[in-house]
């Protein structure tokens, strides 16, 4: 299959999810994020997106995040082709707009593509991850063209049932080092 016949089959099945699904498994992700596998200082930089949809996750992760002290910034998808993506400060009281492609984003100041190499963790969406570590983004290039540019641990967000044995890849994709999911919770990637 081709990676835009596996996505069109990931969409659907996702859509398909009950809301009691979608929410439960946002809640369990919520919870995940007070166990991070990897030591992060309070006051360190995490990088997360904002979900919409069936996508996995809520707002309620990234309050879980802040709860222990961290500093969170969230993509900024910026107009014209697709380039690496630019981030923006993210906290209980930002101010939220839907913008380009029904994606929520803050409204404040934009810190540019350079802000992610301060982050120490980044969780990045995705519509499935192999146990390798390939990923299978939407299919726009962003976080690919975004990722090089850090250092940070790069953990992918799924359902169970989207870690799969094997995914189209292409030279430019950026793999993963983690994956978590709302029932098995972090699991590290043999990529």
């Amino acid at each position: 299959m081709t990676k835009d016949e596996v996505r069109a089959r990931l969409r659907a099945k996702r859509e398909a999810m009950s809301v009691f699904a979608v929410e439960g498994a946002a809640a369990n992700l919520a919870e995940w994020m007070y166990r991070l596998p990897m030591p992060v200082g309070e006051g360190e930089t995490i990088g997360c997106y904002l979900p919409i949809g069936s996508e996995p996750g809520s707002d309620a992760m990234l309050d879980a995040l802040i709860d222990q002290g961290f500093r969170l910034i969230v993509p900024v998808v910026p107009d014209g082709d697709p380039q690496p993506l630019h981030w923006a400060a993210y906290s209980l009281a930002t101010p939220l707009e839907t913008r380009r492609w029904g994606l929520v984003e803050p409204k404040s100041e934009s810190l540019g593509p350079g802000a992610l190499a301060d982050a120490s963790v980044i969780f990045v969406p995705a519509l499935a991850v192999t146990h390798g570590g390939a990923r299978l983004g939407r299919g726009a290039g962003y976080y690919d063209r975004s990722l090089p540019a850090s250092r940070a641990v790069r953990i992918a967000i799924v359902y169970d049932d989207e870690v799969l044995n094997d995914l189209p890849v292409e030279p430019n994709d950026v793999p993963m080092e983690w994956v978590l999911t709302p029932e098995a919770g972090f699991r590290r990637l043999d990529g």
